[in-house]
């Protein structure tokens, strides 16, 4: 681990190591035993089912997490698992999910799904990947995962074989007794055969692979984007750029020494790529708290507790996690805390202050996605943070703001918007996505992968998001960066996080409106708000004009705030208004996402009504709609 100060200390390892030389072990199986043969006896990863600062935990040392990865991908191997057929599991935190993506990725392809999607999503994610196999969880109380899982196989046929770990088998005394006799049935209707994790990962050798880990590159990972609604995409990720992401890690941030505290879910690329393989890379141990991480009971209100027990180095969080725990007084010892990672949407400016005020620990931003496998940039752990960017790109990552004016893509001056494109050993140049047409258009100049992301560079070479490209609130022509009205929204002390979109309007196309949730035991009414927003967003034309305070925000599994949903609720009020203000006898009965469309108003009669009356008050907005 080096010294992370400016960007000259980039340019200095990038000159030193090229990527070619610099690049520690060919394969995913090879990096974990050169982990293992350095650090046998070092603990690498633990995991608590409970989140109290008491509770019991497990911990595997590299010796021991390096025969569990092996046992797994033997298992898969003997499975009938191969280069090429992808491995589903479908699982909250526990070691089986590490062991499992790792496994799955030395014996073929991991592709780790979202539990909080519907069956149909899910199986619609098996199908579209061929999942041979998928391992889940055996039915548990108080999660119906198994039982998603269940429907989405019978939906999969694609699927041979089902392997269920058990949560029960972190349970310790009396619970360890009771469980069992509350746990919910779980009807199959599926024709794939079960079988159970423990039982046949301990019938396989763990000091040895049964078959040829093959020194070559090659897909190792699916992850898909999204997938909220409809079919998501399946990003491929590559042996190269798994492993360069645990390199960054290793090289910039994390020794041996570390102890990371990571509660995001272990089927997104932050929590796999960024944190799972930077420990693989640096013999770091990694904590894993609760099955749901932050969306655990009890972890917000543990968790100063949990990083006094672990003595924690390094957290990993998000900004909505951090205003959760900012509500919370420090009341335990943080001071083995060197460095706050925060990533997945930008962090407020006064969320930051605060943070480091009131904990003294070092919060830095970073920015990377799953079409990069992810990690692009960050700010220096040692150097100068300039707060709301996400730093300096890492080595042998290439980023460009590029902006199409007509003759194709122009490259923008210093400080000038545009779209973020990455060219790194993270990105798969011309095969992102396994679809070969969704990868048309994806690329400039077949190199620079366009991120969808709109941001600037400045002067240093600090990178800048000014907003996604399609989170753009478009007002009469005029473009409204809704990150503007989110900052200033947030920086109001009873607001812990804000959301803004565009609803729709009649004359103008859009205007800006803003959702938020307050912190806990606050009040302020909307009024309030709007007049906060009068004296702080600065242009005219982006002061929202509507805010709505919600209990809470809809969010992503890791924590960013869902804006479809808060597109779906604004049209429904917009057009349920304007329909009542001109007396027709119809309702949105509900707001549906179509592929081509977008999202669509569904109309439903009240009462008696003539079309032309609708389609005269309809016809007024931009958004397409139809009969429910």
């Amino acid at each position: 681990m080096g010294s992370f100060v400016n960007k000259q200390d980039i340019l200095d390892i990038e000159a030193a190591e090229p990527w070619e030389t610099a690049q520690p072990a060919k394969t995913l199986y090879g990096l974990l035993t050169q982990t293992r043969d350095a650090f046998p006896d070092r603990p690498a990863i633990s995991y608590q089912l409970f989140s109290g600062p008491t509770d019991p935990a497990e911990t595997l040392t590299w010796s021991q997490f390096h025969g569990r990865v092996t046992q797994v991908a033997n298992l898969l191997h003997s499975l009938g698992v191969r280069e090429g057929d992808t491995v589903a599991y479908v699982l909250p935190n526990c070691i089986e999910a590490a062991t499992t993506l790792l496994g799955g990725a030395v014996a073929g392809i991991a592709n780790p799904i979202n539990p909080l999607l519907e069956p149909e999503q899910i199986g619609a994610i098996m199908r579209g990947t061929g999942a041979k196999v998928v391992v889940t969880l055996r039915a548990f109380p108080k999660t119906d995962v198994a039982q998603k899982v269940a429907e989405a196989v019978r939906l999969a046929p694609n699927v041979e074989t089902v392997i269920e770990a058990d949560l029960h088998t972190y349970l310790t005394g009396i619970k360890k007794l009771v469980v069992p006799l509350m746990r919910p049935k779980n009807p199959v209707a599926h024709k794939a055969r079960v079988l159970n994790f423990a039982a046949e990962t301990a019938k396989q050798p763990a000091d040895r692979l049964i078959f040829e880990d093959r020194q070559v590159d090659r897909v190792a990972a699916y992850f898909h984007t999204g997938g909220t609604t409809g079919m998501p995409k399946v990003a491929q990720h590559l042996y190269s750029g798994m492993i360069y992401n645990g390199w960054i890690g290793h090289r910039l941030l994390f020794s041996e020494q570390d102890v990371i505290m990571c509660p995001l879910p272990l089927f997104h690329v932050f929590a796999c790529h960024v944190i799972l393989m930077a420990s693989v890379a640096s013999g770091a141990h990694v904590i894993f708290p609760t099955p749901q991480g932050y969306r655990g009971e009890g972890v917000f209100d543990n968790m100063w507790k949990l990083i006094e027990r672990w003595k924690v180095t390094f957290l990993i969080t998000v900004p909505t996690a951090m205003a959760a725990m900012m509500q919370r007084p420090v009341d335990a010892d943080v001071s083995s805390i060197r460095t706050a990672f925060s990533g997945s949407s930008p962090l407020p400016v006064e969320l930051f202050k605060r943070f480091e005020r009131e904990t003294g620990v070092n919060v830095i931003e970073g920015y990377g996605l799953t079409e990069a496998t992810c990690l692009v940039s960050c700010n220096p752990v040692d150097g100068e943070k300039k707060i709301g960017s996400v730093g300096l790109p890492f080595m042998h990552t290439e980023v460009k703001i590029l902006i199409n004016k007509g003759d194709g893509p122009v490259e923008c001056a210093t400080d000038e918007v545009g779209e973020i494109c990455v060219a790194s050993p993270g990105v798969y140049d011309g095969s992102t996505y396994t679809e070969a047409d969704k990868n048309h258009d994806l690329f400039h100049h077949d190199r620079y992968l366009r991120t969808g992301d709109l941001g600037r560079m400045d002067a240093d070479g600090y990178l800048w998001i000014t907003g996604r490209a399609k989170d753009l609130i478009i007002r009469g022509g005029h473009n409204i960066d809704p990150a503007e009205i989110e900052e200033a929204l947030a920086a109001h002390p009873a607001v812990a996080v804000a959301g803004a979109i565009g609803q729709p309007d009649a004359f103008a196309g859009e205007l800006p409106c803003a959702y938020v949730e307050l912190v806990a035991e606050a009040e302020v009414t909307p009024a309030d708000l709007m007049k906060h927003c009068e004296a702080h967003v600065h242009e005219r034309a982006a002061r929202p004009k509507y805010i709505e305070v919600l209990d809470e925000l809809p969010k992503t599994a890791v924590g960013k705030v869902f804006k479809p949903d808060l597109r779906r609720r604004a049209i429904k009020r917009v057009y349920d208004a304007a329909l009542a203000d001109a007396g027709v006898a119809v309702h949105v009965a509900e707001v549906v996402e179509d592929k081509k469309r977008g999202l669509v108003a569904r109309l439903e009669k009240t009462g008696e009504v003539e079309e032309r009356d609708v389609v005269a008050v309809m016809g007024n907005y931009t958004r397409p709609w139809e009969w429910a």
